[in-house]
């Protein structure tokens, strides 16, 4: 019995002067990690609506029941699953240059609040950059900006991890937005 309690002590001392090393160590201090890589790009999304097939980067692919796959669902357009292959510019001119391309979809993922989910990829071919930028996370719509997570990358953009703030810089009714996307990467290879 008497070996038990000796055992059990020397735990229980070794425990608390781990835990008491580990506390003091840190000082409660959180380190404040500055990007690797700093991007701002814009991305126009147009939705297709059954008569601008010529122009529309976006498409609904998927529709609940109530629903159909040219105009949105409801007011929260829930059970909406959109694929789009949008141009990327340096600026929010629509006409600009396209540096690449967004690719990916958004699912409208709630019945009572305007809030989605995105998966997409920045696909870059130009004489600045090269490679794809990847990103997922729920967009809460009706935020000012929103932070969804960069959870890879390829090229020049191999390996990355970040956070992107996104930011609705215009939209005209279900048809057209545009969002400003400012990409703070904090692993770069």
């Amino acid at each position: 019995m008497e070996v038990k309690n000796l055992i059990l002590s020397f735990f229980l001392l070794f425990l608390l002067v781990g835990i008491s090393s580990t506390t003091a160590a840190s000082n409660g201090k959180i380190k404040v990690r500055r990007p690797c890589k700093r991007l701002v790009f814009y991305f126009h999304d147009i939705i297709y609506n059954g008569r601008n097939s010529k122009n529309a980067t976006s498409a609904i692919v998927g529709a609940p029941a109530w629903g159909n796959r040219t105009i949105m669902a409801g007011q929260s357009h829930f059970g909406d699953l959109v694929v789009f292959d949008d141009p990327i510019t340096l600026d929010n001119n629509p006409h600009s240059t396209p540096v690449g391309r967004a690719q990916g979809f958004y699912l409208y993922d709630q019945k009572d609040i305007f809030t989605a989910w995105l998966g997409f990829s920045f696909v870059f071919n130009s004489t600045q950059h090269k490679g794809s930028i990847n990103f997922a996370g729920a967009d809460p719509l009706m935020n000012k900006t929103r932070d969804i997570s960069v959870v890879g990358g390829t090229g020049d953009f191999f390996m990355a991890r970040g956070i992107a703030t996104l930011m609705t810089d215009a939209f005209e009714g279900e048809v057209y937005f545009r969002l400003r996307v400012d990409i703070k990467l904090y692993e770069c290879w």
